[in-house]
C-alpha cells in the first residue's frame, strides 16, 4: 500500500534529521517511508526518544509506544569533538558526516560545528586514531526547539546530497571526457 507524500513528508519533519541509521533504516527519509508503508514501527528512532514517538503516534492516529531498546537509548543531545592534538587530518570523519558539521583539508586538523552536529555519532567509527568523542551539545544549542534543530539539519543534509550529486556528475563527465580524449589519441596513432 502507497501512502501519499504528503503523509511521508509530515511523518520526515517530525524525525530528528540526525541521519544516524539507528532505526535500521539509511536515514530518516527511508525510516519515514517504512513508517508510512507499514514497514516500520513508530518507536524505533533512538535520538527522537519518547517525546518524537508521541508526535508520531499522534500524527498517524495511533497509541503511543515506549522506545523499541533494540534500536538502542535515548540519550541527552550530544555533539561530536575532535581532540586537535591527535587528529592526524585522515578525513574520514569528514566523509561519515552526514550533514557536513565537520571541517577541515587532508593532513590538517579537523574541528566540528558544534551547532550544526546532530549528535549521530557516524563519525566516531571511521576515525582511525579514535580522537573523536561525544560531548553534551552547548547551552545555545538547547534553546532551538525540536522542530528547529531537525529542519536545520534537514536542509544541511538536503544541501550536503544536492552537492555530492553534483560531485558525482563532474566526476562522470570529467572520465566521459577523459575516455574520448584517449579514443581520439588512439585513432590518430591508427
Amino acid at each position: 500500500m502507497s501512502e501519499s507524500p504528503t503523509l511521508i513528508d509530515q511523518i520526515n519533519a517530525l524525525l530528528p534529521q540526525t541521519q544516524c541509521g539507528q532505526c535500521s533504516f539509511q536515514g530518516c527519509r527511508p525510516y519515514a517511508e517504512s513508517i508510512a508503508s507499514g514497514v516500520a514501527d513508530i518507536n524505533q528512532c533512538p535520538p527522537g526518544g519518547d517525546e518524537g514517538i508521541r508526535d508520531l503516534a499522534d500524527l498517524l492516529g495511533v497509541p503511543s509506544k515506549p522506545l523499541n531498546t533494540e534500536f538502542g537509548l535515548h540519550k541527552p543531545p550530544s555533539v561530536a569533538f575532535i581532540i586537535e592534538k591527535d587528529c592526524i587530518g585522515c578525513v574520514k570523519c569528514i566523509a561519515a558526516c552526514p550533514v557536513d558539521a565537520i571541517v577541515g583539508a587532508a593532513k590538517l586538523m579537523h574541528t566540528v560545528i558544534a551547532s550544526e552536529c546532530t549528535g549521530c555519532e557516524l563519525c566516531i567509527a571511521p576515525c582511525p586514531v579514535d580522537c573523536i568523542v561525544m560531548q553534551p551539545a552547548p547551552p545555545n544549542n538547547s534553546e532551538k526547539t525540536r522542530a528547529q534543530k531537525s529542519a536545520q539539519a534537514k536542509r544541511r543534509y538536503d544541501a550536503r546530497c544536492s552537492r555530492k550529486e553534483q560531485e558525482d556528475a563532474e566526476k562522470a563527465e570529467r572520465a566521459k571526457k577523459k575516455k574520448l580524449a584517449l579514443l581520439k589519441m588512439q585513432a590518430a596513432k591508427k
